[in-house]
């Protein structure tokens, strides 16, 4: 054994002194054993049902105000490193598992419990992550509190103080989320492409990237009219957390954009938005789409992908200037969206993946087609 892993293992086992439970807000109790931060938190209680992936999951900032529980049974085999995460920081509430291992893989450069810990964020294993997920599938997502400080508390304040939480319906987490000022991921490219950060996965500006796109960020309140100056070829609308409509000024933005006739591209809440901005309707799901594996029919082609998601409301009564282009195959919500008359489309699940199948990220393309449409510029 190695004097790294060594140093691994004894943490570890100190850190199984810790015992701990998550109170749900209609009184279930799961107990287990506290790793990561230890301090107490709330949040809302999801489960994703992918197989690998799990720091893109902890960095996806489209988590924030959650604690996502792994249908994978075992997590932390292969650690944590700085390659692998997809935003700057952690949003989630935190995480609960079936198994937190010590890692053992030669990317790693620290263990799952080192990487919660420095991020603030407190973890959960040793729980009966079966149960916990069927009790969410039946009684849909809930309102909860992570109990793992050393003082005491009773499972009755816990429950008590999750019923009390305001949750996040209604809730504009994208401003908590978004970056404070713009910056360039990819100074050159052929396209111009601005992207509003409503808490972007850095997966999509790699593809924007690797397709040729000069890529530049913008925080999620930058009006429309501060965008069109720059002169984009396009305009990205990306992921992000908890309630679309609360995203009022977003619904603004969008609507200039359209009315500027510029290609507009949207993935997750930007994908709400758009339908938003349009006249849909959007609520919330019962427990959401959390995992790697959703079924998803392309009703223009006839295909079917498999696909990454991860969302808690889903769009309907779509008006007739939106064509329905995708379904899920699931329960049939919607999955994809374009506008009839303008160069505007958007997916509610994520063809960038990270985590997850990358047979979706053709789905790019059409956003290039649209802006090769409407502009010509030479190649630098």
């Amino acid at each position: 054994m190695n004097a790294l892993t060594e140093t691994f293992r004894k943490k570890w086992v100190a850190e199984r002194a810790r015992t701990a439970f998550l109170a749900l807000a209609d009184g279930a109790v799961f107990h287990g054993v506290a790793f990561g931060a230890c301090t107490d938190a709330l949040g809302e209680a999801v489960f994703n049902t992918g197989m690998s992936g799990y720091q893109e999951i902890l960095t996806d900032p489209s988590y924030a105000g959650q604690f996502v529980v792994l249908t994978a049974p075992e997590i932390g085999n292969y650690g944590c490193n700085p390659e692998d995460e997809e935003s700057r920081a952690l949003f989630l509430s935190g995480l609960i598992v079936a198994e937190a291992n010590a890692p053992s893989n030669w990317r790693a450069t620290e263990s799952l419990q080192e990487y919660l810990t420095r991020n603030c964020r407190p973890g959960l294993y040793g729980v009966d992550t079966r149960a916990l997920t069927l009790h969410l599938r039946d009684h849909g997502a809930q309102k909860a509190f992570l109990h793992v400080e050393n003082t005491p508390l009773s499972e009755t304040e816990a429950v008590a103080r999750a019923k009390a939480w305001v949750g996040l319906d209604g809730q504009d987490y994208a401003a908590r989320v978004t970056i404070e000022a713009p910056y360039v991921w990819a100074s050159e490219g052929r396209w111009r492409v601005t992207v509003y950060d409503f808490g972007v996965k850095r997966n999509i500006l790699r593809c924007l990237e690797r397709l040729g796109c000069c890529v530049r960020v913008v925080p999620a309140k930058t009006p429309a009219e501060a965008v069109l100056a720059e002169k984009p070829d396009g305009v990205f609308l990306s992921n992000g957390p908890a309630d679309p409509s609360a995203v009022t000024y977003a619904q603004e933005h969008v609507r200039k954009l359209l009315a500027a006739g510029i290609p507009l591209m949207g993935i997750c809440l930007g994908h709400q938005l758009l339908g938003l901005a349009c006249g849909a309707s959007c609520s919330r799901l019962p427990f959401g789409h959390h995992g790697c594996n959703h079924p998803v029919k392309n009703l223009l082609d006839g295909t079917v992908a498999i696909t990454s998601q991860n969302h808690n409301y889903a769009l309907s009564n779509l008006p007739d200037c939106l064509e329905l282009t995708h379904v899920n195959l699931n329960d049939g919500t919607v999955e994809g969206i374009r506008h009839r008359t303008l160069p505007a489309f958007s997916v509610q699940f994520h063809p960038e993946a990270a985590p997850g199948p990358h047979e979706a990220q053709a789905l790019f393309r059409p956003f290039l087609a649209a802006m090769e449409r409407t502009v010509s510029r030479p190649t630098l």
